[in-house]
């Protein structure tokens, strides 16, 4: 029997100039998310990914090793250098993530907070029959 050796086609370096940085903040976690201008994810890291835990996972500090992390990974594979930044939750790495990529030299086209904000609230509990 004869095998068939099978060729790999090596993937095309895809290059994408601008595009998204999506940074979800919670108390607990924070978790950065780099797209293209469409919204197709290139890359992305969280707090609990890079080796925090615990209560240790929704400071500042730890958002920041977060968007370097994946910074570095979307600079060096797709060579992104402009982004718009969309910030949705209330945590303590809100603040941190935009100042790191500021650091990593990606240049900031725009910072747009579309955190929930609620309206009206829940059901309320039903009335106490005595």
């Amino acid at each position: 029997m004869a095998e068939a050796t099978v060729t790999k086609k090596k993937k095309a370096k895809r290059s994408v100039a601008s595009g998204q940085v999506h940074i979800l903040a919670t108390f607990n976690n924070t978790i950065i998310t780099f797209s293209d201008a469409s919204g197709n994810v290139l890359t992305s890291s969280s707090s609990g990914a890079c080796g925090f835990r615990g209560s240790k996972k929704g400071t500042a500090y730890a958002a920041q090793v977060a968007t370097e992390r994946a910074g570095n990974a979307v600079k060096q594979q797709y060579g992104l250098s402009k982004a718009e930044i969309i910030i949705k939750g209330i945590g303590l790495g809100r603040d941190a993530a935009v100042r790191a990529l500021a650091g990593l030299d990606i240049q900031v086209e725009s910072i747009k907070d579309v955190t929930g904000v609620p309206h009206g609230g829940v059901r309320p509990k039903k009335a106490r029959r005595i």
